[in-house]
């Protein structure tokens, strides 16, 4: 039996920014790894929401109020969960 196909993305829990769907509204949870210093330096943190927009081999993001395009690489090191 073949699956339905719906028009929400899979927003899983517990997975990287990197392997979240596009068009999800998520929620950061654990920022690890060597560059994560800097994004907490910009603001980018736990507990802050977002939207995916895009995924190739840099992902952008809507973040309050505007975009950022982070690394594929940087991507692997950001944990999130779908907002609630």
């Amino acid at each position: 039996m073949a699956e339905a196909l719906t028009a929400e993305p899979a927003c899983d829990r517990n997975v990287t920014l990197s392997q979240a769907a596009i068009g999800c509204d998520l929620e950061v949870t654990d920022l690890e790894g060597p560059a994560c210093r800097e994004l907490r330096e910009i603001g980018f943190c736990e507990q802050m929401r977002l939207r995916k927009l895009t995924n190739g081999r840099n992902l952008v993001c809507a973040v309050c109020g505007t975009r950022l395009a982070l690394s594929r690489e940087l991507a692997k090191q950001v944990r999130v969960a779908p907002v609630a």
